[in-house]
């Protein structure tokens, strides 16, 4: 029964349906249902399309706007392209990293203008040294202008990186905004550039030897550094004294010959001025005599000589007279002389002469202390490597180092002890001393350092771990041991000349003195060596320095 209602329903509904659509096209409605726009269709055929088309714009429009809203980041649509977007990515992130690296540079000016200022409270007990042959940069008019030219181009660095944050399509030309344009210049200059040696100023003497005259050299304080030094000033009161210098026997001292082409001294000076102790035996047909024995220092002892060296000279068939003082002079406070002084206490006409070890002697320190030495000749230097370890450096270099390095020479044994005993000590912490070569080093800007050390694994290894230089660590390079597969060393091989202590040392010295930057120990006798050469051969740096100069040690413990 229920169906049957429900049919009668349906068919009563569908039977007005079909009446309502079969009215005549004249009658009338108040209202207009959906439905009743057929009746238009006849007498306006494009309404039905364009309500049609309307009518589907109007359903999909909203769901269309709904999707776009969802699925759509509407900072993007405001950009010219995605080109765009990652440039002003780029310029937020290259914006971020050009503060911090500001920052850093801040630091390392901030530090660098402390350094200056500090550094002259230090000066005088620098100076006091009277075997250093650095001078340091306060001191010196040009190293001080050096300092403050390297503060003006570190500080147009720090402008350099600010304003290349704002450089966005090369809209911004850093070289009009860089810096004052009264300092135009300055900050271009290479700061560790090399040290004008003004070599047309030198002053020298000749070295006119009497052909039977000598003067035998006598070498006893300190290591191998501190005998070639004595060695070198041996040669200067030769000359003044008209003698040939013999060098040392190796069984009283060490073997020169394996060191120092002692050949090459008489090709430089252009004459006979020094014979090695086989030629003087030969030449005084092995009936020597040190005819008169003149002391230069007098005190702790005379001539600085023990009786154990003593001994050592007569052993080798020498024999001599009673030592005597030519005047007072104490090791520990020596006296500044002059030529005239040396020519007046030591002239002789005694065929050998000796005035005992002169590694301390104060004597026209001014002339001895220039470029090439006091003397006149045609080399750069009279006592520099012989040629098998200075090509053997020159490939040490070409194979581990390159044209750009800084040298580290990091004295360490013993060290403690005797620069604790200065005033101000010598003997930095590791991470200070690391902190020290890294702003040499950024100041250089070099990929790496040779390290010339004594020093333990333990100081070494935590040394490479802390030093950083522009925010990279920076590697630590020293020579390693005997290998048949690498051929740099190999010409000492062939000469059997591998292992040998003082060869090693002065390979050391050779390759510190080639690099473009030094850094010594202030104090060592094997630093001032090298500064030496480096004066010489002129690849002295305005970036030259002792480690940590300036500056005291951050912690220093107390005397035994």
């Amino acid at each position: 029964m229920d169906r049957e209602s429900s049919s009668s329903d349906e068919e009563e509904d569908r039977r007005k349906l079909i009446d309502q659509n079969e009215r005549p096209p004249n009658s009338t409605s108040p209202i207009l249902s959906t439905f009743h726009l057929d009746q238009f269709k006849d007498r306006i055929p494009k309404l039905n399309f364009t309500f049609k088309k309307w009518f589907l714009f109007a359903i999909f429009l909203p769901l269309l706007i709904l999707v776009l809203y969802f699925t759509t980041d509407f900072k993007y649509l405001f950009r010219k392209s995605d080109l765009s977007d990652v440039r002003f990515d780029s310029f937020l992130n290259r914006m971020g990293e050009s503060e911090l690296r500001a920052l850093n540079l801040l630091r390392q000016q901030q530090l660098g203008l402390f350094k200056l200022w500090n550094h002259t409270s230090f000066a005088n007990a620098s100076n006091a040294d009277p075997n250093s042959t650095v001078v340091n940069s306060v001191d010196s008019n040009l190293d001080f202008k050096s300092t403050v030219v390297s503060q003006m181009s570190l500080n147009k660095q720090i402008q350099q990186v600010l304003l290349s944050s704002h450089q966005l399509d090369n809209s911004l030309e850093l070289a009009d905004n860089v810096t004052d344009p009264i300092l135009s210049g300055y900050a271009s200059l290479d700061t560790c550039r090399k040290v004008d040696q003004k070599l047309s100023e030198r002053k020298t003497i000749e070295w006119n030897p009497r052909p039977d005259k000598y003067l035998f050299a006598i070498c006893l304080s300190g290591q191998m550094s501190n005998h070639l030094i004595c060695l070198e000033k041996h040669m200067f009161f030769a000359a003044l004294l008209n003698r040939i210098l013999v060098i040392p026997s190796p069984k009283v001292d060490y073997q020169f010959d394996r060191v120092l082409d002692i050949d090459r001294i008489n090709k430089c000076v252009g004459r006979k001025v020094v014979v090695t102790f086989d030629e003087f035996a030969e030449a005084m047909k092995n009936h020597f005599h040190i005819d008169k024995f003149m002391c230069y220092f007098s005190l702790p002892q005379p001539c600085f000589m023990d009786d154990d060296h003593v001994k050592k000279l007569k052993s080798l068939g020498i024999s001599m007279d009673k030592l005597e003082a030519a005047w007072v002079e104490d090791v520990k406070k020596p006296s500044k002389r002059t030529m005239q002084d040396v020519v007046a206490k030591f002239s002789s006409n005694d065929n050998v002469i000796a005035i005992g070890d002169v590694f301390f002697a104060d004597v026209e320190r001014d002339l001895v202390m220039q470029p090439g030495g006091p003397l006149a000749h045609k080399c750069k230097t009279l006592i520099e490597p012989s040629r098998l370890i200075l090509l053997t450096a020159q490939r040490f270099i070409q194979t581990f180092l390159g044209e750009k390095f800084v040298a580290l020479h990091f004295r360490r044994h013993g060290f403690l002890k005797f620069c604790n005993a200065k005033k101000p000590s010598c003997f930095f912490p590791v991470p200070q001393a690391a902190d020290c070569i890294g702003r040499v080093v950024e100041r250089a800007n070099t990929p790496v350092i040779y390290l010339s050390t004594d020093a333990a694994e333990s100081e070494t290894s935590l040394l490479q771990s802390l030093v950083v230089a522009n925010e990279k660590p920076v590697p630590l390079v020293k020579r390693p041991a005997r290998n048949s597969a690498e051929k740099w060393d190999a010409l000492l091989y062939r000469h059997d000349l591998d292992e040998h202590p003082q060869v090693e040392a002065m390979l050391d010295k050779t390759i510190c003195a080639m690099s473009k930057v030094f850094i010594g120990s202030s104090g060592s006798t094997f630093t001032e060596d090298i500064l030496r050469l480096r004066k010489d051969w002129g690849s002295a740096s305005l970036c030259d320095e002792y480690l940590c100069q300036g500056e005291l040690p951050n912690f220093i413990a107390d005397d035994e």
